[in-house]
């Protein structure tokens, strides 16, 4: 792939964003008329203003001074309203098309599978949906429109200057060539900076979100010190990309300001020298003023496209970042078309190959057959193959071979929202949303009714903890459930799995890190929501299964045991060393 400084892949990258402008069309169409008429209008005044010193100031006359000024203000009016407008509907124009975009890019994103997930961190996506956005609003507020405009006003200012005096022209343009070789050596120069400055933003993003994020286990271990120190590193490469970028700037417009000056002081010179020897002279004192403002205005521009075009360059970076994202091929495939609303329950995995890592595979030629309604416990030491399992029923990740069965249905054949929507997951790690427990609860489900949430939490015996919390069901529980208990996060995830009422039940070490009270709390409402619907308990308390129809033991992604409980414990085998052990451990 060509790089996104490469010219014809910019330009590619343009013309794909410029497909986000088609159902605002006649805004940018309006844009781009308002931006040339700018470009016309710019040269008038000079023009006007020469003829007013030549004709009315020089040679005094009071009448027609007054209308020239009246019509001067009168101009300079209208630019102003035409510059209100054309500014207003370039930025419109820029956020709606950053709308769009970034809904695309968090659809886009909100569909990837898990593992994608596993190996990009999150700060980056952040950076990608917010920061890299903001920067593509800029290609059209302050990039490709006043890009265009500004050449524009080039163009036609040069042609006033030619039709005016050729000879003054060429006296002005004399340190021309030195700006443009200063011109491209500060784009190059401060487009590589900017480049430095996005980079550095998002290891910043992801560094800070990732510490943030895990700022007990920080406090815990005591490595606020160590971390601070790595912030600071970080934090310095940032401060000094931005230095770069200033430098870059406190170089070049000093620069363009001496050059600006010279072209005043040759045509000054040239003008000024021809009044004096030259009977015939051509010039006047309202051309000097004249050209005077045409170099203002010839300077200006080219000062700002270096600049505009380093803000194009680094919309059109931040838009290969985006596209590069949206262009990925993480979605899970969803070809499947079968609803699941007659779904009873049966699940075989055939055959099943899976690995998180390519070459480290988690399950090698898996079977399982568990039957409608049944309670399967999953136990297992860590890694052998468990969160696996229930991964894998509910397509969060995909098999690599193999097939996996739900009423003798391929699940891939299956709509996703389908199939997922009819298995319930409850995890060790409740994810909580800063919100009201309600909502929590609902996920802002419009079909789940108040009353319906209400009875499922009396029913998992939730209800009187709830309305003891300030508001009850409204209370807000702060980021990912702060304010409340792990045993009574876990028991809202119970809650919101029986509300949504699955067909299949999966539970992820619900139990494993909670007090007994909570536990007592959470094996009766495992019981009340397992009722009537295939479950399958991914198990760390050996205790929490006991009246599981049966049990599967694992070891390196395979099936080494299956039986009850009271089975089990007879087979004097692995179960029974594991429960020995925790028992041995809980007991002591």
């Amino acid at each position: 792939m060509a790089s996104a400084t490469g010219k014809s892949f910019d330009i590619a990258l343009i013309k794909r964003l410029l497909k986000y402008t088609r159902p605002y069309r006649p805004t940018f169409k309006l844009t781009i008329f308002l931006t040339v008429i700018l470009a016309v209008l710019g040269p008038i005044r000079p023009i006007l203003i020469s003829y007013t010193v030549d004709h009315f100031i020089i040679i005094p006359k009071v009448r027609e001074l007054t209308i020239f000024c009246l019509i001067l203000v009168g101009l300079l009016g209208v630019e102003t309203i035409i510059q209100y407008y054309q500014s207003y509907y370039s930025g419109f124009l820029g956020q709606k098309v950053v709308k769009d975009l970034r809904q695309q890019l968090y659809v886009h994103i909100s569909r990837f599978k898990l593992k994608y997930y596993d190996r990009t961190p999150i700060g980056t996506l952040v950076t990608r949906v917010v920061n890299d956005i903001e920067t593509i609003a800029e290609i059209f507020s302050e990039g490709l429109l006043s890009i265009l405009g500004d050449l524009l006003k080039l163009v036609f200012v040069l042609i006033a200057m030619f039709a005016v005096s050729w000879q003054l022209s060429i006296a002005c343009l004399l340190p021309v060539p030195f700006l443009l070789i200063a011109t491209n050596r500060f784009r190059h120069g401060i487009g590589k900076s900017f480049k430095e400055v996005r980079n550095e933003v998002a290891n910043m993003n992801a560094f800070t979100q990732e510490r943030i994020t895990g700022m007990h286990m920080i406090q815990a271990f005591n490595r606020e010190e160590i971390e601070l120190e790595k912030f600071k590193e970080i934090n310095k490469k940032h401060r000094n990309a931005h230095i770069r970028s200033v430098w870059y700037y406190s170089v070049f417009f000093p620069i363009v300001e001496i050059l600006s000056a010279l072209s005043i002081s040759l045509m000054v010179f040239w003008a000024s020298r021809d009044m004096i020897v030259n009977a015939f002279s051509t010039a006047t004192p309202g051309m000097i003023i004249e050209f005077i403002l045409f170099i203002y205005m010839m300077y200006r521009p080219m000062r700002q496209l270096a600049d505009r075009f380093n803000t194009l360059q680094m919309g059109v970076v931040s838009s290969e970042r985006i596209f590069k994202i949206i262009d990925a091929d993480e979605s899970l495939e969803d070809k499947g078309t079968k609803t699941a609303n007659a779904i009873k329950g049966n699940i075989v995995f055939d055959q099943v190959d899976f690995s998180y890592v390519d070459n480290e595979p988690v399950l090698t030629e898996f079977n399982l057959n568990i039957r409608e309604g049944e309670k399967i416990a999953v136990v297992g030491a860590t890694g052998s193959g468990k969160t696996t399992v229930a991964n894998l029923i509910s397509r969060m990740y995909e098999v690599s071979n193999g097939h996996i069965y739900i009423d003798g249905i391929e699940i891939r054949d299956f709509s996703l929202s389908e199939l997922q929507k009819s298995i319930g997951i409850v995890l060790q790690d409740v994810f909580l949303f800063s919100d009201s427990v309600v909502n929590n609860i609902t996920l802002k489900n419009d079909k789940i009714s108040y009353e319906q949430v209400v009875e499922a939490s009396k029913a998992v015996g939730a209800h009187e903890f709830i309305m003891q919390l300030p508001g009850g069901y409204e209370y807000q529980i702060g980021e990912r459930g702060t304010q409340l208990s792990v045993g009574q996060r876990q028991l809202l995830s119970f809650i919101r799995a029986y509300v949504y009422n699955p067909k299949i039940l999966i539970l992820d070490e619900a139990t494993s890190s909670i007090d007994t009270e909570s536990e007592f709390l959470i094996q009766k409402a495992t019981e009340k929501i397992t009722e009537g619907r295939t479950s399958i308990m991914i198990a760390h308390r050996l205790s929490t299964i006991k009246k599981a129809d049966k049990i599967l033991v694992m070891e390196k992604g395979k099936i080494i045991e299956t039986g009850t409980h009271a089975e089990l414990v007879d087979k004097n085998g692995v179960y029974k060393k594991l429960f020995e052990l925790q028992f041995s451990r809980d007991g002591s």
